[in-house]
């Protein structure tokens, strides 16, 4: 009698009860990180070794090439990206292609710049580009000649006066070329234009939305890695052991959907707990 009283009592909670505790699972992890331990995919296992294998003093192009709209997305892949590569003391070339682009890389690069206590010097360990029009003519354009491309860095000054830029020429001064993208342009048109008519070495964070798209190019190999979405980067930052935004983000989802599940149980109990009770 006990148990069906209280199936009654299921049968009628207000569903604000509902909204509350799915707020709550998805807020609370938030500002208590659960760390739930990811299964390490190889795209993003790849994207991490490659540039984990590149020697202390290499140069990397970094592109970032998304606006506002996708920043919960692509800001965090961003920021580890940047970690890793002041970690493993690689010398930065960071540009943007979309104009809303700029103002999030140096978010992105004040944020990690100030938790290593800003040791690493502009014009010397990375330099900002900044934003550039002309989409597909500028991919060219670098391949050919940077300055063309660039002749003044995201403050305006000359890159002939930047220390950082005297060794650079074209695609084939960097090692490795990482373009963190959702939408147009993009990883895709890298691809096009630059991946094979300049023989780059190329790994991509993308946005969710892409990943089926640009997973042929990681099985052509014109892609050597990606971070598939906000859960490529979750991965990403347990492989660096340095946990952020993305694991953060994933925690949440985690525990919403566990919850959503768990709800979806009960109430399919509920439902034939009752059907049964009317057939007694």
């Amino acid at each position: 009698m006990p148990k069906t009283s209280l199936i009654s009592k299921l049968e009628r909670l207000d569903r604000r009860w509902v909204f509350l505790l799915v707020a709550l699972a998805v807020l609370l992890p938030l500002f208590f990180p659960l760390r739930i331990p990811l299964q390490i995919s190889a795209s993003t296992q790849a994207y991490h070794d490659y540039i984990e294998r590149l020697p202390e003093g290499s140069l990397v192009l970094l592109s970032s090439d998304y606006d506002p709209g996708s920043k919960a997305e692509l800001y965090p892949m961003t920021e580890a990206t940047l970690r890793h590569l002041f970690r493993k003391n690689l010398r930065v070339v960071a540009f943007s292609l979309w104009p809303a682009g700029p103002p999030m890389l140096e978010l992105a690069l004040r944020t990690v710049l100030a938790e290593r206590g800003n040791d690493k010097s502009y014009g010397v360990d990375y330099v900002d580009l900044g934003y550039k029009e002309g989409r597909e003519a500028v991919i060219v354009d670098i391949g050919r000649s940077f300055r063309d491309a660039f002749p003044v860095d995201y403050h305006g000054t000359a890159i002939d006066s930047i220390p950082l830029m005297n060794s650079v020429r074209n695609y084939s001064s960097f090692p490795l070329f990482v373009n963190i993208s959702v939408g147009y342009p993009g990883t895709k048109e890298y691809v096009q234009y630059a991946q094979s008519r300049f023989n780059i070495t190329m790994i991509s964070g993308a946005g969710a939305v892409s990943v089926p798209e640009f997973s042929a190019y990681l099985q052509s190999g014109q892609l050597k890695g990606m971070l598939s979405g906000i859960a490529g980067c979750a991965e990403y930052e347990q492989l660096l052991q340095k946990p952020a935004l993305a694991l953060t983000f994933m925690d949440a989802q985690s525990v919403g959907h566990l919850l959503i599940v768990a709800m979806i149980i009960v109430g399919n109990v509920i439902y034939w707990a009752g059907r049964r009770k009317k057939q007694i």
